[in-house]
């Protein structure tokens, strides 16, 4: 594991301590280099929804995964599976990735789509 990977772990571990501690719903956003993914945890951990770019029905067949267009698509799918749920407030975690981007975008998707975070 090389040192900015450690880094960024580092940030996304004090910044999950923080959220654990307000005892709410936590949107965790990761990328990859070809994909974008979004999970909505309960306070005590388990999983409620998820959204990546390989999930079905959120990119058309030979879209790419790793832009912004498609992290706004995995934002808006997160918001829709969350307020099925009734869940419509949450923390954000961008798991120790500068807020910027592709997580700015899932973000903003999720925020116009109906999060309030």
């Amino acid at each position: 594991m090389n040192e900015s990977t450690k880094q960024r772990l580092r940030r996304a571990r004090r910044a999950r301590a923080k959220i654990k501690s307000l005892g709410v719903h936590r949107l965790s956003v990761h990328r990859s280099s070809n994909h974008t993914y979004a999970q909505l945890f309960a306070p005590e951990g388990t999983v409620v929804a998820t959204a990546s770019t390989l999930g079905k029905g959120v990119l058309a067949d030979g879209e790419y995964g790793g832009n912004v267009a498609a992290a706004k698509k995995v934002g808006e799918a997160i918001a829709k599976a969350a307020l099925d749920k009734g869940i419509d407030t949450v923390a954000f975690d961008r798991s120790g990735f500068i807020y910027h981007g592709r997580v700015q975008a899932v973000a903003d998707a999720a925020r116009e789509a109906g999060l309030k975070f």
